[in-house]
């Protein structure tokens, strides 16, 4: 299956260790969402916003990752899923259940979120306007 990271997962020794059969395959960009940090986590979230784009990493990821992510995302309990198509591929990816105020993230976090940046060859500018908070 096709699966959208955006946050931590975008670090690849980090996705490669949760989730052994993940491929990255390249960098893509989400529409009409843009990328937040909330929650008591502090952890990456989208949400909708028109005209705002979020990008992220597109993996393939077999079943048995899925359960793996399930559990790391605590789904369905502080995320869901959340599937949409992009060049008429069906893929997924999680957003956050309730949809609390901006949280600054963890320096922890936030640093392998900027390494998964990097492995991804993301532009930064979209985690700059994020950490904003606007």
């Amino acid at each position: 299956m096709l699966y959208f990271a955006y946050g931590s997962n975008l670090h690849h020794f980090q996705m490669k260790r949760r989730c052994k059969d993940s491929i990255f395959l390249k960098k893509i960009n989400l529409k009409n969402f843009r990328l937040t940090f909330r929650s008591k986590y502090r952890a990456a979230d989208i949400e909708a916003k028109r005209n705002s784009t979020v990008p992220g990493g597109l993996f393939e990821i077999s079943k048995s990752d899925e359960k793996k992510l399930d559990v790391y995302e605590d789904f369905p309990i502080l995320y869901k899923k959340y599937y949409f198509l992009y060049k008429g591929k069906k893929i997924m990816t999680y957003t956050m259940v309730k949809k609390t105020p901006f949280m600054f993230p963890t320096e922890r976090y936030l640093n392998v979120v900027k390494q998964g940046y990097k492995d991804c060859k993301l532009n930064k500018k979209y985690l700059e306007k994020a950490l904003s908070g606007k």
